[in-house]
């Protein structure tokens, strides 16, 4: 199984710390992949400008694994960032 999710307001490196933090190893220097037990994640980072002058960095992260492993991690993830980028 593969999905991809956008989340605003936080950094590829803080995402990959959370990764880290719910059992992954980043396995390369610039934190663009995570892999735990059953489970990868390829990190990306790019501008978005939701209103006007406003400038948010938005992280794009493509978990990759079984669906009975990835479900509950993207939901433990999803809660971490919701609450970085309030």
């Amino acid at each position: 199984m593969e999905r991809t999710e956008q989340y605003r307001g936080i950094s590829k490196r803080l995402a990959a710390d959370y990764l880290e933090n719910l059992g992954g190893e980043r396995v390369d220097p610039d934190g663009d992949r995570v892999e735990g037990d059953g489970w990868a994640a390829d990190l990306s980072e790019a501008s978005a400008n939701p209103a006007g002058a406003i400038e948010l960095s938005e992280v794009t992260v493509t978990f990759e694994g079984e669906e009975a492993v990835l479900s509950p991690l993207i939901e433990r993830f999803d809660r971490k960032a919701i609450r970085a980028g309030g």
